[in-house]
């Protein structure tokens, strides 16, 4: 299994796929790069495909501190060990936190920029009490059933799990969900309390996708249309039926969208 020291930390990542131009996956909290198989198994025919696991996440060494700026280091250092060039930088939710940052102060590593139900803001101070409480759960008695059931409406868009043909699915990841050790709950404290970057977003000249499910609840449509209007240029496409995991929940849409995306820059 291929690992790679990238400032102080022992990365887990996954390669696949050859091209001359290479991709990065960058995941969301609570999740591993496996989010990202069917964007995998579809970019890797025609480019160099990465997606990687955060450090204290998926297969990733646990190791603090797990504080947004950390995060961003990390995958800066991961881009330059590996010797990528200018990627292609896909960032789902807490990867988009990553890739924002990515974007606006490390030009030289970033061709465009994919972004997915994310945002540039602070959390939301009504969501804290929540997470703050699910996250104390999980730091005594781990991702126990409850909290997984809790969490999952987060994920996921109501449509999506409603529908009887996603259950086995729906069973998948939140079994997935309740792998996460206890130490999962420095890099929700790493999310819950991250410092907005929305004067960055004028810092990215580089061409921009933002994609966004209409169903998502964690981080709402309109929180991408603000990422749009400061960027220059950007791109935003909805995804009709899709939460927070469009990659997961629409994942024809979201390949397709992507691979115009990277036809066209």
């Amino acid at each position: 299994m291929p690992f790679i020291e990238a400032n102080g930390v022992n990365l887990f990542y996954e390669e696949k796929g050859e091209g001359k131009e290479t991709v990065v996956f960058s995941h969301g909290l609570l999740w591993s790069h496996e989010m990202f198989i069917a964007q995998i198994d579809e970019l890797s025919k025609t480019h160099r495909v990465i997606a990687y696991d955060h450090r204290g996440q998926g297969k990733s060494e646990v190791k603090g501190p797990f504080d947004m700026e950390t995060v961003y280091a990390d995958a800066a250092a991961l881009i330059e060990n590996l010797n990528l060039g200018k990627v292609h930088f896909a960032g789902l939710s807490m990867g988009g936190f990553v890739g924002i940052r990515l974007a606006a102060r490390r030009p030289d590593l970033i061709k465009s920029l994919i972004l997915m139900e994310t945002s540039a803001n602070a959390e939301p101070v009504e969501n804290l009490p929540k997470y703050k409480t699910l996250n104390g759960i999980v730091k005594w008695m781990g991702v126990i059933l409850p909290v997984a059931n809790k969490v999952m409406p987060i994920m996921f868009a109501e449509s999506w799990l409603s529908d009887p043909k996603n259950l086995p699915q729906v069973k998948y990841w939140r079994k997935q969900l309740m792998g996460n050790k206890k130490s999962i709950t420095g890099p929700v404290e790493g999310v819950i309390y991250r410092k907005g970057v929305e004067a960055e977003l004028a810092s990215i000249k580089c061409p921009t996708l933002i994609l966004v499910g209409d169903e998502d609840v964690a981080t709402k449509p309109e929180k991408a249309k603000f990422i749009q209007m400061g960027i220059a240029n950007a791109e935003l496409h909805r995804i009709a039926g899709a939460g927070h995991s469009s990659c997961i929940e629409k994942p024809e849409v979201v390949n397709s969208l992507i691979r115009s995306w990277l036809e066209g820059n």
